[in-house]
């Protein structure tokens, strides 16, 4: 029997429906359940063959467990070495080389030195920054926002210098950056799951949180619809994220990819609407059966996994062994 194990937070309605559907089609061969975790050997034996993560995010320690559980075999969604990795400046830098529209980006250094360093921490800062040529760059409006936030936390839209550093000296330690802000006609949230499957969702960031998926969901015309599944699906293969949600700003007609990096997305019922609700978990269900029947090991594509076979690292030569016999270590005290 495989088994498929669901780590979640402060959901209600999403886990427990996700369960339900993969119990009702996994036909005796899969089953899924909440996971229960407590203190994690290093050598903890195999449990799940799927993990499908929503809340590592904001706790570190199922972080360190889901870690361990890729090295004994289990496959993790979404993958939690290069979802620690990830940000959403590197997001923007990628999508540019892969042709998808993004809005001028920069990357600021942190408006106070973090936590434990001081002004010779940043020796390789150039002070003053030249404010000018950022601004240039970037355009108004611009939104500031932070490189590896999420949920619209600490987001200014902003119209001027003065109120750009108004605003950059209340974010603290926080690592931002500022992008020109698109004034869209027309904004979409994509559910992509699996790299394969993508609904999408009107939306408007601009109401507040419960009323922001459209009613009724009306749909782009087809030329954009189709720009914009081709985009998701770029994005979310680039990097490597099986559930995801990737947001479209659409301006003068050409979608700008304004946030992708959701690998553990709002799927409330209350908040993305029945339709939306249905579609994702039985997505989900899906994609988490077929992982949990393949022959996959995340284990085999990690950098170590060599070396667990005493394969050497790479750019290291093999040493020749002879093959003679050897004679046993002496006794410890010997």
């Amino acid at each position: 029997m495989k088994k498929i194990g669901i780590v979640f937070g402060m959901e209600n309605t999403f886990p427990p429906a996700l369960v339900e559907k993969i119990n009702a089609m996994g036909g005796g061969n899969v089953s899924a359940e909440f996971v229960q975790v407590g203190g994690v050997r290093m050598d903890e034996p195999k449990k799940y063959d799927v993990i499908i993560d929503r809340i590592s995010q904001d706790i570190s320690f199922y972080r360190a467990y889901l870690k361990n559980a890729v090295l004994h075999g289990t496959v993790v969604i979404n993958n939690p070495f290069w979802w620690t990795a990830d940000d959403k400046f590197f997001n923007y830098a990628l999508a540019t080389k892969l042709g998808v529209a993004i809005p001028p980006t920069v990357v600021l250094p942190h408006n106070r030195h973090p936590p434990g360093t001081t002004e010779q921490s940043m020796r390789n800062l150039l002070f003053p920054l030249n404010w000018d040529e950022i601004f240039s760059y970037v355009g108004w409006p611009a939104f500031l926002k932070p490189f590896d936030g999420g949920g619209w936390k600490h987001v200014y839209k902003l119209h001027s210098p003065e109120e750009f550093f108004k605003a950059y000296n209340e974010t603290g330690t926080l690592c931002m950056t500022l992008q020109r802000g698109v004034e869209f006609e027309e904004y979409f949230r994509c559910y992509v799951i699996g790299q394969e499957k993508v609904h999408i969702m009107r939306y408007d960031p601009r109401l507040p949180h419960h009323e922001r998926y459209v009613k009724g969901n009306p749909p782009p015309h087809s030329a954009l619809k189709g720009r914009i599944e081709k985009d998701s699906l770029i994005l979310c293969r680039a990097l490597g994220y099986d559930l995801n949600t990737v947001e479209f700003a659409v301006e003068a007609g050409v979608p700008y990819a304004i946030d992708f990096m959701n690998p553990a997305p709002d799927a409330d019922v209350n908040s993305v609407g029945r339709e939306n609700f249905e579609w994702v978990v039985n997505a989900v269900a899906e994609m988490a059966v077929k992982k949990a029947l393949s022959e996959e090991n995340p284990a085999r594509e990690l950098h170590w996994a060599s070396f667990l076979q005493g394969e050497p690292a790479p750019g290291v030569k093999k040493k020749a062994v002879r093959k003679t016999a050897q004679k046993p270590a002496p006794a410890a005290g010997a």
